[in-house]
């Protein structure tokens, strides 16, 4: 009897452990976007509310925002952090995203649209883990660099 409480009791420490470090990720949870941080230029694409969850070794991504003429739009990515493009559903402006995890705080990415790279971006967590500021440059409707910073608090 002994044997079997002391296997449960590490296998439920066990647990709890993997629980700990798998939400240890600084990225993961609701961010809501700050527009008065922000700098996104009129007419350009961007999220309202953005959601990362984490589910084994993949992670969805959810935004939910507006394109250029203010229409709503719902989008989720499901990948891995590993700079391979997986596909983006319901995003105006492409259909691959890949993300690479430079450090615990950092992410940069690129996003294609029928194989052609139409821009890249880098998303920083805040020291102490209350914002992310995303900074992007896409190609814009006219084919011109459109370089937008948006800064979202952590809900």
């Amino acid at each position: 009897m002994k044997r079997k409480t002391t296997l449960l009791a590490l296998l439920m420490s066990a647990a709890a452990a993997s629980l700990c470090f798998a939400g240890d990720d600084g990225f993961m949870g609701t961010w809501k976007l700050n527009q008065s941080k922000s700098n996104i230029p009129a007419g350009a694409y961007h999220n309202n509310t953005v959601v990362y969850a984490q589910s084994g070794d993949e992670v969805t991504i959810t935004g939910d925002g507006v394109d250029g003429a203010g229409k709503a739009v719902h989008q989720v990515w499901t990948g891995k952090f590993d700079g391979k493009d997986y596909s983006a559903k319901g995003a105006p402006n492409h259909d691959m995203r890949a993300y690479t995890k430079v450090d615990a705080n950092t992410l940069t990415y690129t996003v294609m649209k029928d194989g052609k790279n139409l821009g890249n971006g880098k998303v920083v967590i805040a020291a102490d883990g209350k914002s992310r500021t995303v900074t992007e440059t896409m190609l814009g409707a006219d084919g011109k660099p459109v370089n937008t910073t948006s800064v979202f608090d952590k809900q």
